[in-house]
């Protein structure tokens, strides 16, 4: 089985390497600078315990790729672009078939609204929790900062259950150093990742290192948020796992600086960082305002950070440039 890898940033390029470096068939596709430098110079991928550089084949497009039928896809794109590549996947072919009819889809992404886009076109979608530190700031450069596992990545059907595909998903994902394990219900463990994520754009908009009055005021946001997506899951009667359960999968691995630097920040703050002009936000905390709106519960905070993101990314605002407390003052007015 060949891995191929849609969005080889931090997610997908750290997942593709390790993969490659453990003899895995591997190929990535990456636009842009980032493509053209992993086409000229190989894939670097920086780790606590040392770097690799790493030659994966690499194409811009899935059609300059090419699928085979021994192929896995791995949508490791932001959420925000899983439209558009769904709609390149379902032109795709592979084998003399539509890809989407007999390619398996592996959504290694933060959210859970992407594996429901990619099962109105496929019949073999899989769903991956990724619990992966990792950055992409420079092109043709990954850090993956887990260590000393490099992450840890639950797999199982979109619908539910396992099949052979999760089992030998989930084998070469521990043989690249990863911990991972074929579950029975993958979205109540994307569910209880999304409500950690629910406090990135918060991670973007306030930066680190605060003051203590600040501190506690990003803690009481945190608090909010969350609380209104557990009620959210609840109202709607959608499984997740508890804390003590996801918390015990953790051990094992933490981040660690790579090349004596501590990681930046996660996701939506690398988007910010780089000023990509779109950040995942929406699919995170506007899922759970999705889920109240249809259930009747209220969700002013993941609202009030939805607002608040769409106004940093359209002002071009730096990560951090948001106080805390201004935000909770918001929500108590």
């Amino acid at each position: 089985m060949r891995y191929v890898i849609v969005g080889a940033g931090g997610v997908g390029g750290v997942i593709g390497g390790l993969l490659a470096a453990a003899g895995r068939e591997v190929a990535l596709v990456a636009r842009g600078e980032h493509g053209d430098m992993i086409a000229r110079d190989g894939l670097l991928l920086r780790r606590p315990d040392g770097d690799l550089r790493l030659r994966i084949p690499v194409a811009p497009t899935i059609e300059r790729l090419g699928l085979t039928s021994d192929d896995a896809v791995v949508l490791a794109v932001k959420s925000q672009h899983t439209a558009a590549l769904l709609d390149d996947l379902g032109a795709a072919r592979a084998g003399g078939e539509r890809a989407v009819d007999v390619l398996p889809l592996l959504c290694a992404q933060n959210g859970v609204a992407n594996e429901d886009a990619a099962l109105r076109l496929a019949p073999q979608v899989h769903g991956v929790c990724v619990n992966l530190p990792a950055t992409h700031l420079q092109p043709g450069v990954v850090v993956g900062q887990g260590a000393p596992i490099a992450g840890v990545l639950p797999v199982g059907l979109a619908a539910g259950g396992t099949d052979d595909v999760d089992l030998a998903v989930a084998a070469d994902l521990t043989a690249a150093g990863f911990t991972s394990e074929a579950v029975d219900d993958v979205l109540a463990w994307k569910r209880a990742k999304l409500l950690r994520n629910l406090g990135n754009a918060l991670d973007a908009l306030c930066g680190h290192d605060l003051a203590d009055d600040e501190a506690a005021a990003l803690a009481h946001v945190e608090g909010l948020v969350r609380a209104e997506g557990v009620a959210a899951y609840r109202a709607a009667d959608l499984s997740f796992v508890e804390d003590a359960e996801y918390d015990a999968s953790l051990r094992g691995y933490e981040a660690r600086p790579v090349g004596g630097e501590e990681r930046g920040g996660g996701s939506t703050w690398q988007s910010v960082a780089r000023r990509q002009g779109s950040v995942e936000t929406d699919w995170l905390n506007g899922e759970i305002a999705r889920l109240g709106r249809l259930h009747g519960v209220p969700t002013p905070a993941n609202a009030l950070l939805q607002r608040e993101m769409w106004r940093l990314v359209e002002t071009g605002g730096l990560p951090g440039s948001r106080p805390p407390s201004a935000l909770a003052a918001q929500l108590t007015a």
